[in-house]
């Protein structure tokens, strides 16, 4: 029978019903397929609450897109007009001011939840 996951011993057995059930050759709405979505929304449930996931900050997400782009940091010079700018930013000495953070969603698409966010 599926119920709430309350301790990490019924979240240790979700995952190894989840995995037993992955293994096999599921039909879409079967029974074994209801379960096994049933079960994935019960460990994401129990995930969400025991591991949650930190927003990364203003400057880790500037990196990570950069990286993601195969762009390197001089790049923000471009964008903010002054190579100080970039390293005052990347380093944490300066913060983005309202025009950076509508530039950097604009030219590198970084959504702007992440740029507001606390350092």
């Amino acid at each position: 029978m599926l119920k709430i996951i309350k301790t990490e011993q019924e979240y240790e057995l979700a995952l190894e019903k989840a995995y037993m059930l992955i293994q096999k050759d599921i039909v879409v709405g079967s029974e074994e397929s209801d379960e096994l979505e049933l079960i994935t929304l019960l460990i994401e449930h129990y995930e969400e609450s025991h591991y949650p996931i930190l927003p990364p900050s203003p400057i880790e997400a500037i990196k990570f897109r950069l990286e993601q782009l195969g762009k390197t940091p001089t790049e923000l010079s471009k964008i903010f007009g002054a190579r100080s700018r970039q390293s005052e930013i990347l380093n944490g000495k300066r913060k983005l001011s309202l025009s950076m953070i509508r530039k950097l969603h604009e030219v590198l698409n970084i959504p702007a939840e992440s740029l507001i966010g606390a350092y």
